[in-house]
């Protein structure tokens, strides 16, 4: 990577659903609708020209309401999904935080999973089971290691997702809600960790509801609206402006 590019450069970045919806009043008029096949295609913009980027060992966080494209825009960065419209550039390895747990198996055990779930994140097989005891003890869940994932809570499936995603040192990380999961001890745990890959050069873009926290965490911070960029700036002003809008 070259000294003057930055990790993540998002620039005028659209994503549309098609939503294909057949409007009828009653019974009769949606059997006929269907045999001939008449539907109503709308588009909706999840995300409408978002452009931001995100330098190495910064904390970008990323608020708005339910339904204003924060996941969206974490997926497309995590490249999960591809825009519509716009460029995504992500250089370096990427530790996605989203949905954490959903690419684990719950019939399999914590043990298992950690393979299964590091080899999903481009990880060698033989490195994971190698890092199996540091990474169920670091989440707080080694006397369970051997149980399937099934009778686990979702905050130990959060706990045991976070430490295997966080066991690298990667150039990108994507946060979507992580830093809520667990107890109190467990949230400053995963605070310092988050830290200790920003020193190490990481650049992070969080996702949270909990204000309070990104406001201890994030340098610079960008509110959605209805897939909308609605501020753009310093984390203490964009936060402080959610803040005082609800």
């Amino acid at each position: 990577m070259s000294s003057g590019s930055k990790p993540i450069e998002v620039t005028d970045v659209t994503l549309r659903y098609r939503l294909e919806k057949a409007n009828v009043g009653t019974i009769k008029e949606a059997a006929v609708r269907t045999l001939r096949r008449q539907r109503t295609t709308e588009w909706i913009n999840a995300l409408d020209g978002v452009s931001f980027d995100v330098d190495r060992g910064e904390i970008f966080a990323v608020v708005g309401p339910n339904g204003a494209g924060k996941s969206t825009l974490m997926k497309i960065i995590a490249r999960v999904l591809p825009p519509s419209t716009g460029r995504v550039i992500v250089r370096g390895q990427v530790a996605p935080m989203i949905e954490l747990g959903s690419g684990m198996n719950p019939e399999l055990t914590a043990r298992e999973n950690i393979i299964l779930y590091g080899a999903m994140l481009g990880r060698d097989p033989k490195h994971m089971r190698e890092r199996v005891d540091p990474i169920v003890e670091w989440a707080g869940v080694e006397d369970f290691v051997d149980v399937p994932t099934r009778a686990y809570s979702s905050g130990m499936m959060g706990r045991l997702a976070f430490s295997v995603a966080t066991d690298i040192e990667p150039e990108v990380l994507v946060v979507d809600e992580v830093l809520s999961v667990g107890d109190k001890a467990f949230r400053a745990k995963s605070q310092t960790r988050m830290n200790q890959l920003i020193h190490g050069g990481s650049a992070v873009v969080v996702v949270s509801h909990s204000l309070e926290m990104l406001r201890n965490l994030a340098t610079r911070a960008m509110w959605l609206d209805r897939g909308r960029v609605k501020m753009l700036g310093s984390a203490d002003d964009v936060l402080s402006g959610y803040q005082t809008s609800g």
